[in-house]
């Protein structure tokens, strides 16, 4: 018996939903009912009144399987919209970390080097160690952090994966 993998896709999607107790995990529990893993999720409110919350999810799967979270996604009574913004066309997304890098000497200069190329601020030092403040994709953050873990790093924030729909139009 052959078993056939399926082609897997990541997805980011973004979510408005009345801001209420308990939506949060209502949805995380969608996910880990199926079996589909969350890759990244943040959460913030988007209204004057805080009425309404965006939340930014991304996940991995066969194209069947998105189509699937996304239905069942949409199917909650207090989510209003839906939106795979990796479908939709061309989307900006962004995360930011927390990098604690520790050193001296050599490896001091060539972690303030490597956060020039990566246009990472530092946002605290002492005389041993700095705190990176860095932005970017999730690609360019993964390369930030492997290539301090080589230098001394210490430990990692993440902020997870927030993203936007270019153009005028709202998600």
């Amino acid at each position: 018996m052959h078993i056939q993998e399926e082609y897997s896709e990541r997805h980011v999607l973004s979510l408005t939903v009345t801001n209420e107790a308990g939506i949060l995990a209502r949805i995380a529990g969608l996910f880990t009912a199926r079996g589909y893993n969350i890759d990244s999720l943040t959460v913030a409110d988007i209204t004057p009144d805080h009425a309404i919350s965006r939340i930014t999810i991304v996940t991995n799967g066969p194209p069947k399987v998105i189509d699937q979270i996304i239905a069942q996604l949409d199917r909650l009574v207090p989510v209003h919209k839906v939106t795979d913004l990796t479908a939709n066309g061309p989307f900006v997304e962004r995360e930011l970390a927390l990098v604690k890098v520790s050193g001296t000497g050599e490896d001091r200069i060539e972690a303030l080097r490597l956060a020039d190329v990566f246009r990472a601020k530092v946002v605290d030092t002492t005389i041993e160690s700095f705190i990176f403040e860095i932005t970017g994709t999730t690609d360019k953050i993964d390369n930030f952090v492997g290539l301090m873990r080589q230098i001394g790093l210490v430990e990692v924030g993440r902020t997870g994966v927030v993203g936007l729909i270019r153009g005028k139009e709202p998600n």
